[in-house]
């Protein structure tokens, strides 16, 4: 599996990692998802604290305890539940911070959080003092590097002039194109970006190809109309599939193409989903011409908010 590095960091990530979200609370069918994961050349796993209330953390540090060396884990923090864990408030503080990554540590199983990111983030947070919270972790030996994972241009400016984050998560793919208004920023800095929503909610998936009785009426995504979703599967269909490629090759490549682009992460709730996500990232990557098409007929967005 190829690696990249992470921004100007010392951490090399496999082009693909697994989004721990969607693999579940069922410990052996979990571990099961990670272990498919190791093998297949992975070594990029991403939480959060937040995440069925710390139990993701908690499988994941039991998984990968005995390979903590050869793995990169990353986490996220900000999202406090209340006491009565019914919903969550905003709390970029530092005195936050600072308490909630001993607790992942602990669920984690580990000395040290490899990538610890801001899970969210507004322009009206105290920025100064969260960042201060990042730097002293790092100071500390608690975290190696630190990003954030936001999609809000005037937060990612921000942090891009007044902290050495490695690494923006953004949600990217061939129906959101927004991120690229900000990839030239990011390549000048040195910092990564590392995606998801690669498939736009399965919409860029081989299963929506496949099932033709799937209404696109009801699929509308962004500034997509469901008309426009069934003529953009066309044409990359004829044009780029062909009986060569699939789908969520096509969709995990295309974020692959572009040089601002560290690593895909996607989700897994099976080891076949695993399976097929490192087929497809481990093919021919797009040529020229493919890209080139692909952005033709695709639409040139950008962030309406968060300016």
């Amino acid at each position: 599996m190829e690696k990249r590095q992470l921004g100007n960091s010392d951490l090399w990530v496999s082009k693909i990692g697994l989004g721990c979200m969607s693999i579940g609370t069922e410990e052996k069918k979990a571990t099961h998802i990670i272990e498919a994961a190791l093998d297949s050349g992975i070594n990029y796993f991403d939480t959060a604290d937040l995440y069925d209330f710390g139990v993701n953390e908690e499988i994941i540090g039991k998984t990968l305890s005995s390979r903590r060396e050869d793995v990169i884990i990353a986490t996220k923090v900000g999202n406090r539940w209340n006491d009565m864990k019914e919903g969550w408030r905003w709390d970029p503080s530092r005195a936050y911070i600072k308490e909630a990554v001993k607790d992942s540590l602990h669920r984690l199983k580990t000395d040290y959080i490899d990538l610890y990111q801001l899970h969210g983030g507004t322009i009206n947070d105290p920025s100064e003092d969260t960042i201060e919270a990042f730097e002293e972790l790092k100071a500390e030996g608690l975290i190696r590097h630190y990003g954030i994972s936001s999609i809000r241009p005037n937060v990612i400016r921000n942090y891009v002039q007044n902290s050495s984050i490695v690494s923006i998560m953004m949600q990217y793919s061939l129906l959101d194109r927004r991120p690229e208004e900000l990839m030239s920023l990011l390549s000048e800095h040195d910092i990564s970006i590392v995606t998801r929503g690669s498939v736009a909610k399965g919409l860029l998936s081989d299963k929506m190809l496949e099932s033709p009785e799937i209404d696109h009426a009801e699929k509308g995504y962004l500034n997509y109309s469901a008309i426009e979703i069934k003529e953009l599967h066309d044409s990359i269909k004829a044009n780029i599939l062909r009986g060569q490629r699939t789908l969520n090759e096509v969709a995990l490549q295309f974020n692959l193409a572009h040089e601002a682009v560290a690593a895909v992460v996607t989700g897994a709730s099976s080891i076949e989903q695993i399976k097929d996500n490192v087929r497809a990232v481990n093919t021919a990557p797009l040529t020229d011409e493919e890209l080139t098409y692909l952005e033709m007929i695709s639409k040139e967005s950008k962030y309406q908010e968060h300016q």
